[in-house]
């Protein structure tokens, strides 16, 4: 009987309401239930569920009214236009590497390794940890937690040879993330309008980064063994510039590792030109058949900045990353970062450092170094055998990601979308090019979600490629 009569008075008051001009005022709740004869509960409830459909809006010691039909103006922000002027830099979107993807899709477009790659375990118990601990409610200093820069300086001490000065914790700067790291290096070592020398192709994030600060990017072309010494030395003579940025350590896109003697020549040009390599570890943690080794280990001079981040492999919740340099660059560096933010979330050093610093953080790396090689293995033979026209010219010893040239005259942007609309999401490779792509190129992920689908996810590529190149 109840939900009759709310049903009959629910209808009633729908008549009534359209009836009434907007902003009429309804009968009080002690009338509504004399005249339809229920209680004041039944009656509560039609009240409150017409306001859920937006029909009547209730203003507390007023009254009920019918709600007013409110009609969207159009927003005019013209007047920014002419406050803000022309933007300093062309606003790139957000990488295809960022999109999420839903679970219905193969997806290696993400920059990320998949959630079950991670030290899952140990994260959550060093964030419960650090939760309760002094970092909760205190304050840590600019540079970060002196435990923490201990960690990244031993860490870089341990590849550092013999005759060569190791870093000292004093030289670390902890940063909330390393993309936050190369605005900060860009603004304080390069600065607005001077060149920055880069590998080409290189990290997009850093083409972002160095657009924002105002750097002009020069590309130095670097291939599957990193760049030659020579182009280098050219490009510094060419354009005067005082800084190259690298990751001489499985390189996103292609993977590439430099080898020792590549490194030490990069090195002597460098200093020759009495100029920065800014090196950025990222994959450090993902080695398959190889070890990152730092250029950064062979120079006391203070020719090498030295980024290392954790975010990739702890958790990206766990935004925390360093960079280790000497000299007044340091202090120029960390003065950037005090204007920038201040400084890193104590919890989330805490955190960062709880988890590098238990045992079990080495086991997990021994595992994920498996789990990796497994993966890669399997991309790149459901390459060649389901999309050879996909060439992967190198197959990296470490990282995420597979670079592969397409056939000449491919259209990778239509490529991309066909790809989509299969069920397939993948990276164009043109933006991994801080000028005109070398080449048709795509990257793909090993690290991302359900590798049992790789063969499926290589099946459907190769057959949008058969249909562009039938154009």
């Amino acid at each position: 009987m109840d939900n009759d009569s709310t049903s009959r008075i629910a209808a009633r008051l729908r008549e009534w309401i359209a009836d009434a001009a907007p902003g009429a005022r309804l009968p009080s709740t002690r009338s509504l239930v004399a005249e339809y004869q229920a209680s004041p509960v039944t009656v509560q409830k039609v009240l409150r569920m017409l306001a859920a459909q937006g029909l009547i809006e209730s203003r507390p010691g007023v009254g009920t009214f019918v709600r007013a039909v409110r009609t969207a103006r159009p927003a005019d922000y013209g007047w920014q236009t002419s406050a803000l002027g022309s933007p300093q830099a062309p606003l790139r979107p957000v990488s295809t590497a960022m999109r999420s993807a839903p679970n219905d899709v193969i997806a290696f477009h993400s920059g990320y390794p998949e959630r079950e790659l991670l030290p899952e375990r140990l994260v959550r118990a060093a964030l419960t940890r650090a939760a309760r601990g002094e970092a909760a409610l205190a304050r840590p200093p600019a540079a970060g937690l002196p435990e923490l820069q201990s960690w990244f300086a031993h860490e870089l001490r341990a590849a550092t040879p013999a005759g060569v000065t190791p870093p000292t914790p004093s030289d670390v700067i902890v940063l909330p993330g390393s993309q936050s790291g190369l605005s900060s290096v860009f603004r304080a070592l390069v600065g607005s309008g001077q060149p920055l020398l880069v590998e080409s192709p290189t990290y997009w994030g850093a083409i972002l980064a160095a657009a924002q600060a105002g750097v002009r990017v020069v590309p130095v072309p670097s291939g599957p063994e990193g760049p030659d010494p020579q182009d280098l030395a050219r490009a510094f003579d060419e354009t005067g510039a005082r800084v190259f940025y690298a990751q001489p350590n499985y390189a996103n896109p292609t993977g590439a590792k430099w080898p020792a003697p590549v490194g030490e020549q990069v090195l002597e040009v460098v200093r020759a030109y009495g100029a920065f390599l800014v090196e950025d570890d990222w994959a450090h943690d993902f080695g398959i058949t190889t070890v990152a080794a730092p250029v950064a280990a062979h120079d006391d001079s203070g020719h090498v900045v030295y980024l290392r981040s954790l975010t990739k492999s702890v958790s990206p919740g766990i935004r925390v990353a360093a960079v280790i340099a000497r000299g007044p660059a340091r202090d120029r560096i960390l003065a950037d970062r005090g204007a920038e933010s201040m400084y890193v979330s104590g919890v989330l050093q805490a955190a960062a450092l709880d988890v590098v610093t238990q045992p079990a953080w080495q086991t997990h790396l021994r595992g994920l170094r498996h789990q990796l090689l497994v993966r890669r293995d399997l991309l790149v033979s459901s390459l060649r055998e389901h999309a050879p026209q996909a060439h992967v010219e190198h197959v990296p010893t470490g990282g995420l990601n597979l670079w592969a040239r397409l056939p000449d005259g491919t259209d990778v942007d239509q490529l991309v979308r066909d790809c989509e609309a299969a069920g397939v999401i993948i990276a164009a490779g043109t933006e991994w090019f801080p000028a005109e792509p070398a080449g048709p190129y795509i990257r793909l992920n090993y690290a991302g979600p359900n590798p049992g689908a790789f063969r499926e996810g290589a099946r459907i590529l190769g057959q949008v490629l058969d249909h562009t190149a039938g154009r």
